[in-house]
């Protein structure tokens, strides 16, 4: 019978903390972006642009750093 070391797997990505912040960051930006969280203020171009790159940040950090985490567990 084969042990495994707990510490050296691996969570799923949807089970870590980091992926249910990102979906939240994420959302609420695209929401902001979109002008659904506040239609009614004087929402600009640049309002909708940077909840657009808040998103898109927030995703490609995620990413960077599940990517470094699944390469330091090998």
């Amino acid at each position: 019978m084969a042990t495994t070391n707990k510490k050296s797997e691996i969570k799923q990505g949807w089970k870590t903390t980091e992926f249910w912040i990102t979906v939240c960051v994420t959302g609420c930006s695209l929401l902001w972006g979109a002008g659904v969280v506040d239609p009614e203020s004087s929402a600009t171009g640049a309002d909708k642009v940077f909840g657009f790159v808040v998103s898109a940040l927030a995703a490609l950090g995620y990413t960077v750093s599940r990517g470094l985490a699944k390469n330091q567990s090998k």
